[in-house]
């Protein structure tokens, strides 16, 4: 399976739980251990919640998803002022903001930034999937996901 789709969305908060559900609702099709699709929606509202807090001019964002059989991709496309993400400074350990990068980057697999010519910054997010086996439900004719 190979799917592809991307969403433009206001640079509104209420959009990081829209694109989670949408995005939620493609990996538990395709299968996705609970675990794995937690870290991917995680990383991915980390991703789309610094676009908000800091994508200013830029009136939009855009999420671009790919879902192969065994590894997922998710772009963040910001075409505001952007930023250099090495020159984000560390959080402190009594700071209650600036762990978004931290975290993407503990719960994916690979986490870079690409500055954009014209300003923005695209971030990419790579995970490696690990699906729960299916096992068929006779009495209801369907698929259902087993737990990891």
């Amino acid at each position: 399976m190979d799917v592809r789709f991307s969403i433009a969305l206001p640079r509104e908060a209420y959009t990081v739980p829209v694109t989670r559900e949408f995005i939620g609702g493609a990996l538990r099709t395709h299968g996705v251990c609970a675990d794995c699709l937690t870290d991917i929606l995680l990383a991915c509202s980390e991703a789309c919640a610094n676009v908000i807090d800091h994508g200013a001019p830029a009136p939009h964002y855009e999420v671009s998803t790919r879902i192969r059989s065994e590894f997922c991709t998710l772009r963040v496309i910001n075409t505001g002022t952007g930023f250099n993400a090495d020159e984000v400074p560390l959080p402190g350990p009594e700071s209650e903001a600036g762990r978004g990068i931290l975290l993407m980057r503990e719960l994916m697999d690979r986490v870079t930034f690409t500055q954009l010519p014209g300003g923005g910054t695209a971030v990419h997010l790579d995970k490696h999937l690990r699906c729960a086996p299916l096992s068929r439900v006779p009495q209801q004719r369907a698929w259902t996901a087993v737990p990891c």
